[in-house]
């Protein structure tokens, strides 16, 4: 009986897919046109090693229907390509474009929605990156190289790009206009941030590193750079006890940036103790100051006390976290912070996931709610789907508090908040480590990948519905949903 339901609904969505084509009707939603599966909810997922000839597939899913194939058997995938163990997917559906990072061959494939097809690898990126970004308007990549230890900057519709050395380089941001990018070393209190010179400056900075500014760590090409790579609070600022401008640094293990919607305020998350710092805290920002493209030739940021070398300049306002601040999601004037706090249990130190929320109308925190656990200054899943929900995933969970001390049950890798209610709707039972998460926002599910397989659950109340249809062959790494309406749908920043 249940499989003839399922052979009727999936026969209704091909007649449905056919009677737009037959009216002539290509377009199904804002302009958009409708793809050569005919789908018009697709989540896309990459999995490694689906066969023993093929390291990585990106396999298309009728997230209305939860099955991987047609009535006629035939299963859905994004035509050439072939990325070698693909990790994440950075989806951009306003621009009906994502982008596919592959831990194995270092690629990063570009993958048209509307054709449903790859249309290349971007070319310029130094290796393998430990973290990518890819700009909305597709022009430019930005990339960190940890093992050559550089700071790679892409075109992404031609070749070529410049590489600017940084040791111990890990994490790219970049905010949505893409007119600022920030780069993050490993266990330091710094951040850098790129900047593209004027010809006069690439000139005036061509004689080598007695020639830069004290705050640039590298420009190229060095006969006659066109880009330099700032330290953000600049040497020269920085007196014998290690203040700026006479005041403390106010960075402490920064990891991450997340931005306003309008990209010109960058908050900055503050690692602290489970980075090997002292304080988890955001600092605001002011973005201006780093406009990449301006051709400023200063590595200064605003300053928190007198006397600043600019009279006019903003203080940045930082704000503790005593939850930890590793992963962060801004919606409107809301900013919800995730973060691993260190906790001493039988004279050993495990990590205790948390959740703060931020007012940013006036840097109010909540109370630290308890949530998944996971790597501490590891890479989280952070999505908002339907129902006022904010759903959050987090690998190595095992390894946490709530195994310590309740192993027998209580602990899992995916949380599920109501954001009306402030409170856990529930943690999902321990089934991997959770790598992705697609809100299918209009249809009230949520997408996920836990342990290397797809699961489904209900938005409503965090029921699991039936996977069976969209269980794939291989490891799972990471879904998106491609029909999503904003690019705001989308767990990569």
């Amino acid at each position: 009986m249940k499989k003839s339901r399922f052979w009727i609904c999936a026969a209704s969505a091909l007649a449905v897919a056919v009677a737009l084509a037959g009216c002539g009707k290509t377009e199904y939603f804002a302009g958009r046109v409708l793809p050569p599966s005919g789908l018009i909810h697709r989540v896309m997922v990459v999995v490694q090693n689906a066969s023993i000839l093929v390291h990585g597939e990106a396999s298309i899913l009728d997230a209305y229907y939860d099955t991987r194939s047609s009535t006629a058997g035939s299963q859905y995938s994004i035509s050439g390509y072939g990325g070698n163990m693909p990790i994440s997917i950075q989806s951009l559906p306003e621009e009906q474009v994502g982008a596919i990072y592959s831990s194995g061959d270092g690629s990063l494939a570009l993958v048209n929605y509307q054709q449903e097809k790859s249309t290349g690898n971007v070319s310029g990126l130094a290796g393998a990156s430990s973290s990518v970004f890819v700009s909305r308007s597709l022009g430019l990549v930005f990339a960190a190289n940890q093992i050559s230890h550089v700071f790679t900057i892409a075109n992404a519709q031609s070749s070529g790009g410049v590489s600017l050395g940084l040791p111990g380089v890990y994490r790219v941001s970049v905010n949505p206009g893409a007119s600022a990018a920030f780069a993050f070393v490993q266990n330091s209190n710094y951040f850098y941030y790129p900047r593209q010179l004027t010809t006069a400056q690439g000139v005036a900075y061509s004689t080598g590193p007695a020639s830069w500014p004290k705050a640039a760590v590298d420009c190229e090409p060095q006969n006659l750079p066109g880009w330099c790579l700032f330290q953000a609070q600049s040497p020269d600022q920085i007196d014998s006890t290690g203040n700026y401008y006479g005041a403390p640094l106010v960075f402490d293990r920064p990891i991450k940036a997340v931005f306003s919607a309008d990209g010109g305020t960058a908050y900055i998350l503050n690692c602290g103790p489970e980075c090997g710092g002292n304080t988890a805290s955001i600092s605001i920002v002011p973005i201006a100051p780093l406009i990449f493209t301006s051709g400023q030739n200063s590595g200064l940021l605003p300053c928190n006390s007198a006397p600043c070398a600019n009279p006019s300049a903003k203080p940045i306002v930082t704000v503790p976290i005593p939850g930890g601040a590793s992963n962060a999601l801004v919606d409107t004037t809301t900013m919800y912070v995730v973060g691993q706090r260190p906790q001493t249990i039988g004279g050993q130190i495990y990590f205790g996931g948390n959740l703060s929320i931020v007012n940013l109308t006036n840097y109010s925190v909540s109370a630290p709610v308890s949530i998944s656990d996971g790597t501490p200054g590891g890479v989280s899943r952070m999505i908002e789907g339907d129902d006022n929900t904010l759903w959050i995933g987090m690998t190595q969970c095992a390894n946490g508090v709530r195994y310590a001390t309740a192993a027998a049950g209580g602990y899992g890798c995916l949380t599920m908040f109501n954001t009306s209610t402030k409170s856990v709707t529930m943690i999902e039972p321990y089934l991997g480590d959770a790598t992705g998460i697609a809100a299918v926002t209009g249809l009230h599910k949520i997408y996920t990948v836990e342990g290397g397989q797809v699961y489904i659950y209900k938005t409503t109340d965090g029921t699991a519905l039936n996977n069976q249809y969209v269980t794939v062959t291989g490891t799972a790494w990471d879904v998106a949903y491609m029909d999503a309406t904003t690019d705001t749908n989308n767990t990569v920043y």
